[in-house]
């Protein structure tokens, strides 16, 4: 849920600032406040007059153009009362941000969190003070945004870090990746989520290059090999590999999981979308041991269905990608809501 369009945050790495994103103005300082979007989410929530139920989920706060809580929001409080009107619908709530005046909504997060749930992560591209100064300009520092962290778990909020972007050559090696793991474990946050950087071509790019010749004038060299000029902005797959790889193994060492914890979704999505996420969590976990499966294929196939997997329990083999494995798995989170399997995993 994108409440402002643009963010003040103005980090150098930001894909929101990609033409593809139609964010006019001047990304970092130019925002657009959509002040009826708490009205018109009204109208959206209320089931009177929808002809289509709500799917059951997570509703996001934040995403790819602004974050719901930058500085505009200390005036027009237009998360706060979209926190409110969700409470009041009975909706969960995730909260996505690289802010700390989401200590300000404590109360009402915990409203929403006793009669459903709600989650709160930040994100970081690393947990370095001093680095996070220059590629993060308006954003509080990761000490601080880590501080946050420990008061909401205290408070009794799950909690997620979303280790993303790392950025090639400066924070996505060994030694700094384990050091936000270390950071996160000795919190006790929920979840990790990790992932590294794209590069659009265009304003994205040439603003980053640009901003990257004033600290690191050594690694632009090094960057267009990297990239290329692939048109979704990604990198090698090599590089995402290796660094995934990185990941995998010191999430292992320091026991934290990889994905979120079905504990935090399984009373809340319904029996299909369940087996959906937790079947593409098995691929994308597999994937990071550089092992492939069809479990992501049979999601894919789930995702089609139009009848509940609990009333096609004798059918199971003739979805396609299930096999005897995924049958036994799907079998067990419609009875249990778990997968010993992928608890295993995670």
């Amino acid at each position: 849920m994108n409440l402002y369009r643009g963010c003040a945050h103005n980090c150098v790495y930001c894909d929101g600032r990609s033409e593809r994103y139609q964010v006019n103005g001047i990304f970092g300082e130019n925002v657009v406040v959509k002040t009826n979007a708490v009205e018109i989410l009204r109208r959206e929530l209320n089931p009177i007059g929808r002809r289509a139920k709500l799917k059951p989920g997570y509703i996001m706060m934040g995403g790819g153009v602004g974050d719901s809580y930058q500085s505009v929001e200390e005036k027009y409080q237009l998360t706060r009362k979209t926190l409110k009107l969700l409470n009041e619908y009975r909706w969960p709530v995730h909260v996505l941000t690289k802010s700390t005046l989401v200590e300000r909504d404590l109360d009402v997060l915990k409203r929403i969190n006793q009669q459903n749930k709600a989650i709160v992560s930040f994100s970081f591209s690393s947990t370095n003070d001093e680095i996070s100064a220059f590629f993060e300009p308006h954003v509080p520092p990761p000490s601080e945004r880590l501080k946050t962290l420990t008061f909401l778990k205290t408070n009794g909020i799950a909690c997620g870090m979303f280790l993303l972007p790392v950025i090639p050559f400066i924070t996505d090696n060994p030694e700094m990746i384990a050091e936000a793991l270390r950071k996160a474990r000795k919190i006790g946050v929920d979840f990790v989520i990790f992932g590294g950087m794209t590069l659009k071509e265009g304003r994205q790019k040439e603003h980053f290059i640009s901003s990257l010749g004033e600290k690191h004038p050594e690694l632009i060299a090094k960057y267009k090999q990297l990239y290329g000029e692939n048109k979704w902005g990604q990198a090698t797959g090599e590089y995402y590999s290796m660094i995934c790889s990185v990941f995998n193994e010191l999430s292992k060492k320091y026991k934290i999981a990889r994905r979120m914890p079905p504990a935090l979704y399984s009373d809340i999505l319904s029996e299909n979308d369940l087996v959906i996420v937790m079947l593409e969590q098995l691929d994308y976990l597999l994937r990071l041991e550089g092992r492939r499966s069809s479990f992501g294929y049979a999601a894919y196939a789930i995702s089609k269905l139009k009848k509940p997997l609990s009333t096609m329990k004798s059918i199971l083999r003739e979805i396609n990608g299930v096999g005897e494995k995924t049958e036994n798995i799907i079998l067990e989170i419609l009875e249990t809501k778990k997968s010993t399997y992928y608890d295993s995993l995670l």
